[in-house]
């Protein structure tokens, strides 16, 4: 991806999350960066092309920060909680005002970036299962595809931030146990175990290191 294109879908980026999608114009942009609305037309069409684009970047680099994450001597069990850090620290970066704008005034594509989310979930975690349970961690008695939209759905309630912000229940501490309960509810014996004393290294507060 081109340099310039990258330096502006970071800059809006940071302005959608702190302000809002509503409340950041294009002009606001151009102000932002010292650059002309001709020179940010010749990389994005408008705003809903800048918005796709802003989220097809933050999703592949996600998914490569993730990959980079992980090594071929780590086992399910690994992965699972290799992977989970990270997306806690993703979703505790995410400003509700940003989802609530692209779910109010863009709604076709937040559908199509949440069905796609979706849908790339769902695959690593049946990976992940399948892993396991030819591992030997995980039981071998496992709907994997229920198990896998299963999760998935937990990870989609982690967007509603009526749940985790009403300062009862700190975000942290419910990814924590949903986690927790996932992985307690498909490992076995030996798998438990094995969890058990990766645990004692876990921090589910501070894991992310860019």
């Amino acid at each position: 991806m081109e340099e310039k294109l990258v330096k502006i879908l970071r800059k809006a980026s940071e302005m959608f999350q702190e302000f809002g999608i509503r409340s950041v114009s294009m002009d606001d942009i151009c102000h932002e960066m010292g650059m002309s609305k001709k020179t940010l037309y010749q990389h994005v069409s408008n705003k809903p092309d800048l918005i796709q684009k802003i989220l097809d970047y933050n999703s592949q680099k996600n998914f490569e920060n993730i990959k980079n994450r992980i090594n071929k001597d780590m086992n399910a069990i690994d992965i699972l909680i290799t992977v989970s850090l990270y997306i806690s620290d993703v979703f505790k970066e995410l400003k509700p005002t940003m989802n609530f704008d692209l779910q109010k005034y863009y709604p076709d594509i937040h559908k199509n970036f949440i069905n796609k989310k979706r849908q790339i979930v769902l695959d690593e975690v049946k990976t992940n299962v399948s892993m396991g349970i030819k591992q030997g961690l995980y039981r071998d008695d496992l709907d994997i595809e229920l198990i896998a939209s299963l999760y998935v759905q937990k990870i989609k309630d982690l967007h509603d931030p009526d749940f985790y912000q009403t300062g009862k229940f700190p975000f942290e501490k419910v990814f924590e146990v949903m986690f927790e309960n996932h992985i307690r509810g498909i490992a076995n014996d030996t798998g438990i175990k094995y969890y058990e004393e990766k645990k004692k290294n876990i921090n589910f507060k501070h894991n992310r290191n860019e």
